[in-house]
């Protein structure tokens, strides 16, 4: 006999409120239950998958009626490929959500006294607003309910795109996609006809066989454009070829790079990455907080941007606000990345040193100064919580502002009781995670107060959200 399914089913389910992470909340006998792909107003059948003590997690298996909120997705692929998935929610209904997650997670979480929290700062664009986009090769197209129920005969299924959430080898072929603006998709799709009428096989995830892999397509606000090939294996003759043809096309295309990446994964951080038309980066642009020159940020094949270069921007301008600098402060940039915060303000300060844990992001981080001509950084590479100590601390000056803008986990304990032994003045942090911000706020509440909250929007049609917390000495 099979195992009986112990999970229950609910029917008529209304959808009651909005909730972290892209989910929204229902109630049976007064236990929650989180939903993904609803909106409250839409009542459902929903099979919980999850059980426990205080909650439980569902999937929907019937509509009965939609919400009012709704707005209709404007993507062809919306609801396969799995990005972009609150499409079907108006921008306006997302802003309230994040605004809200922001709100629960600092009160319900942070337990510490809070200010009145500021309007989350919408972003000016909500669709082609991400500088870089990863792609996908796969001789396994995952085909559409809609495919599957033409007459179409389906082949070799060869696609280039995302892939489908839990579907490892799974690639959705992409004809347009939202989030990155011309000439992107148009570079996408010619590589995908190019492969097809020139037979060069896609890989298989699962047998590790094929030549072509991945590519990535980055763009800067001025208009700069790099892609990167990724092939599974060297093949010279087809690599030159379409390099070559690929070149001709898009002439516009300031740097054209490419891997031979042979592992078993897709990450190209520890593979070479080889200049095909002798140019190895491109560069982006962002005014000072001051406004009195325009920075210049190198961006490489394996550099970390900010992925909505104008809402970046406002985000720093927020940050530097909250830091209130002055010309005789010294500040540290924990998790500086490439410099660009240390970068943005340190004409408001008399030295700023920068702290990550990537070291050729560090590399990148002192280019960056050298090309701006800004002499009053400082910039060191190594693991946090080992670099921020005693003796660094001797070496460099006791801060009196603190910027840190860590990974989604957050800080790790020792950063925070060293943050609490350095006692600076002010620390402004931004966080892409406001859950573990919260977490690490409701520590440093020790001895700092929270005095201002700014959620701001870099990631429209997505559930994530960012948010730049003050906080002063008591």
């Amino acid at each position: 006999m099979g195992r009986k399914n112990r999970k229950p089913k609910f029917e008529e389910v209304e959808i009651l409120d909005a909730a972290a992470e892209g989910k929204s909340i229902a109630k049976i006998d007064e236990k929650v239950i989180f939903i993904a792909g609803t909106v409250p107003g839409d009542i459902v059948d929903v099979q919980v998958f999850r059980k426990r003590k205080k909650f439980m997690e569902g999937r929907v298996t019937k509509f009965h009626k939609y919400s009012e909120k709704r707005v209709e997705p404007f993507c062809e692929h919306f609801g396969v490929c799995g990005g972009c998935k609150w499409q079907f929610i108006s921008y306006q209904d997302q802003l309230e959500n994040k605004h809200r997650t922001v709100v629960d997670c600092l009160t319900r979480m942070a337990k510490v006294e809070l200010p009145e929290i500021e309007p989350i700062f919408p972003s000016s664009e909500t669709t082609f607003y991400r500088n870089k986009m990863e792609y996908t090769f796969s001789n396994k197209e995952w085909l559409t309910l809609e495919q599957i129920n033409s007459s179409e005969e389906f082949g070799e299924r060869n696609a280039l795109g995302f892939h489908v959430p839990g579907m490892f080898d799974k690639v959705l072929n992409i004809k347009k996609c939202w989030l990155q603006g011309d000439p992107s998709n148009a570079i996408r799709n010619w590589i995908h006809d190019y492969c097809i009428e020139n037979k060069l096989p896609f890989f298989d995830l699962r047998e590790q066989v094929g030549l072509m892999r991945n590519i990535i397509i980055r763009t800067s606000s001025n208009g700069e454009i790099m892609v990167i090939f990724v092939f599974a294996k060297e093949d010279e003759e087809a690599r030159i070829a379409i390099l070559e043809a690929f070149q001709k096309q898009f002439p516009q295309v300031t740097s054209i790079m490419y891997v031979i990446n042979e592992k078993r994964n897709d990450t190209i951080g520890d593979q070479k990455i080889i200049p095909f038309n002798d140019r190895d980066h491109i560069f982006e642009e962002m005014k000072s907080f001051n406004g009195e020159k325009v920075l210049k940020f190198k961006i490489g094949p394996k550099s970390f941007y900010q992925t909505n270069s104008k809402q970046a921007e406002e985000l720093y301008r927020i940050a530097a606000e909250f830091a209130q600098i002055k010309s005789s402060e010294l500040v540290y940039d924990l998790y500086t990345g490439t410099g660009t915060i240390a970068n943005y303000v340190a004409s408001e300060a008399k030295h700023i040193v920068g702290v990550e844990y990537v070291e050729d992001a560090i590399v990148d981080a002192k280019l960056n100064a050298e090309i701006n001509g800004i002499e009053n950084t400082s910039f060191y590479a190594g693991d946090m919580k080992d670099v921020l100590n005693d003796s660094f601390v001797a070496e460099n000056g006791k801060p009196d502002v603190i910027i840190t803008d860590p990974p989604r986990a957050g800080m790790h304990e020792d950063v925070i009781d060293m943050l609490l032994k350095l006692e600076a003045d002010r620390i402004v942090y931004v966080s892409c995670n406001p859950g573990t911000q919260a977490r690490d706020i409701h520590f440093l509440d020790a001895k700092y107060k929270v005095e201002r909250v700014q959620p701001v929007d870099l990631f429209p049609q997505t559930h994530h959200v960012e948010n730049v917390v003050l906080l002063k000495r008591k």
